[in-house]
């Protein structure tokens, strides 16, 4: 009885790891791996989880993300973003949460939206963004700027090095910066 016990539970082993190697390939490095950003000042602490996919000699925006379109920001899952504190975007206020990053690039500005739905995919079958815009806390719009050396990965990170804390987004030949404050309740 053991034996045979034994020998099921093998071929079982067996199965599943020819599984992993052959269908799912999970030995192999992904194209867009997995990475977060995070800062933490005082008491504010912030995250983004999201995944890079690389240039690989391809032309970025306009062509493989297309102008004017929404793009999951990234590759694979969603991208998030998690603030402990209420935060004051570009002037806009944002509760403290975790959020998915939308975003539209645009040939001078991109459109970035916060998202209150989680998602567990950026795309659909169609390969059609997940977002729905029912959802969004809040929107801006902020301006493009040249690279003069190319992102060969999309990158993500916080920028506190003036004081003025940003979230960055690099790729290709573009960067964007998202001004970000802990918002302050005034009092009449």
């Amino acid at each position: 009885m053991l034996k045979r016990l034994l020998i099921v539970l093998s071929i079982l082993a067996i199965g599943l790891l020819l599984y992993s190697v052959f269908v799912e390939n999970i030995f192999s490095e992904r194209l867009s791996p997995k990475d977060s950003a995070e800062i933490t000042l005082n008491d504010l602490k912030l995250t983004v989880e999201y995944n890079r996919p690389s240039k690989r000699e391809r032309e970025i925006f306009g062509a493989l993300v297309p102008f004017d379109k929404v793009w999951r920001t990234g590759a694979n899952e969603a991208t998030t973003f998690e603030t402990n504190k209420v935060l004051s975007i570009d002037g806009l206020r944002l509760k403290k949460g975790k959020y998915t990053i939308w975003t539209v690039p645009m040939k001078d500005t991109w459109k970035v939206m916060f998202n209150s739905k989680q998602y567990k995919w950026g795309v659909d079958e169609k390969m059609e963004p997940m977002w729905d815009p029912n959802y969004d806390a809040l929107v801006l719009e902020v301006p493009t700027q040249q690279l003069e050396e190319t992102a060969e990965k999309f990158t993500i990170a916080f920028n506190n090095t003036t004081g003025n804390l940003k979230l960055t987004m690099a790729w290709d030949d573009t960067f964007i910066e998202v001004p970000i404050k802990e918002y302050e309740a005034t009092n009449p």
